[in-house]
């Protein structure tokens, strides 16, 4: 390929949805250019809310996108789930100003995917290059990509971007051939708990799963108060606007999968999901009823269920939560990439990351090996 032209596209939707796709593929939801519109479309992602799209679309020979680098302009560190907190209130005290800062992300989304959409792989390092020339032309402090495959992170290590290590909690599909044969897996005090759990969650509710076309407008205003009211609870304010999730499960409802708990017919609480080819992707919960346990049933344990009955290799339930680990959601590392042009700035910051993934790796290893899984002996 001939010297490679990388531009800045200011919406999703300029970018039209076949070529968007052809770069994205089908194997992550959140890839998808339907996903990015529903958000901006939406106002979730937008200059308002300090998501500011700045898209970096490096064009193929024969005229149409042959890699994508979906990033926004973010004035604040919300929404990300990979935080850097520190780093800006270092970069501020010493006089400098952190926002704004150029983002690699699947907004409000702290699941793995491609940062770099690629229907050629040979455009990656312009679009890595094209995102520090961005960052150091504008003045930046930082550019960021974040949650990135394993597959694409040397693209960034080469590149010379630092490297974070960071933990969640994800469900390993062992070739079980249903839950009890998952639940076999455990020793006999965590299979015990959590069929005590799910029997108390499930006491007098129906549990049904929605996809596509079953999904009705009625549904999503149900779980938009369940989002709400988590929402408020975790954020302040939830991030995504009501019209996303009918903008989204119109454009791409195979994708999405609404499970609702229901006591006489009428929801009471709600979990959605994205389906990936690979991995099940949990992402909003909520109620208006406390259930004891129910948080478990519709988020983690309906989701292993649904993994196991459509040969998902995994499930990625969201951010954090150690809690996950005894319901046999292993520790996982998770890994983003970090541009510092200022290298005094960037010493410092490497420095950290340095200490920071040590400590992270320890704590994998160990809550891996006290896990809920039988040991050889059992």
């Amino acid at each position: 390929m001939a010297t490679v032209s990388v531009r800045v596209v200011g919406k999703a939707r300029e970018i039209p949805l076949a070529d968007w796709n052809a770069c994205a593929g089908r194997i992550n939801p959140f890839a998808q250019a339907e996903f990015f519109r529903a958000l901006e479309e939406s106002g979730s992602a937008s200059v308002r809310t300090g998501w500011q799209p700045v898209h970096l679309v490096a064009d193929g020979d024969d005229g149409r996108p042959a890699g994508i680098m979906p990033a926004y302009l973010k004035t604040h560190s919300q929404g990300e789930y990979v935080f850097d907190h520190a780093w800006a209130d270092a970069w501020e005290r010493a006089g400098g100003s952190y926002y704004p800062k150029l983002q690699a992300a699947f907004p409000f989304t702290p699941a793995t995917g491609p940062r770099l959409l690629l229907r050629d792989a040979a455009v990656a390092p312009a679009l890595i290059q094209a995102a520090e020339q961005v960052t150091q032309s504008n003045g930046f402090s930082s550019a960021h990509a974040t949650f990135i495959t394993p597959e694409q992170q040397p693209l960034f290590r080469d590149a010379g971007w630092l490297i974070r290590t960071g933990e969640q909690f994800h469900w390993q599909n062992e070739g079980y051939r249903d839950f009890a044969d998952f639940l076999a897996a455990l020793s006999s005090s965590r299979r015990k708990m959590i069929r005590k759990e799910r029997e108390r969650a499930l006491a007098g509710l129906e549990i049904v799963h929605l996809t596509g076309g079953a999904i009705t407008e009625a549904h999503w205003d149900a779980f938009w108060v369940f989002y709400q009211d988590t929402g408020a609870r975790k954020w302040g304010q939830p991030y995504l606007k009501r019209s996303f999730f009918s903008l989204v499960g119109e454009a791409m409802g195979d994708r999405v999968l609404l499970m609702l708990a229901l006591r006489n017919g009428k929801p009471i609480a709600g979990a959605l999901n994205f389906i990936g080819d690979e991995c099940l992707y949990g992402r909003y919960w909520g109620c208006t009823e406390d259930v004891p346990f129910l948080h478990f049933e519709l988020c983690y344990y309906q989701a292993i269920e649904w993994a196991i009955a459509n040969g998902r290799a995994r499930v990625e339930a969201g951010a954090q939560g150690q809690h996950k680990l005894a319901r046999g959601y292993r520790p996982t590392p998770v890994i983003s990439a970090h541009y510092i042009p200022n290298a005094s700035f960037r010493d410092a910051v490497a420095d950290y990351l340095a200490r920071e993934t040590r400590a992270v790796i320890e704590e994998i290893e160990y809550l891996d090996r006290h896990g809920p899984f039988r040991q050889a002996q059992e």
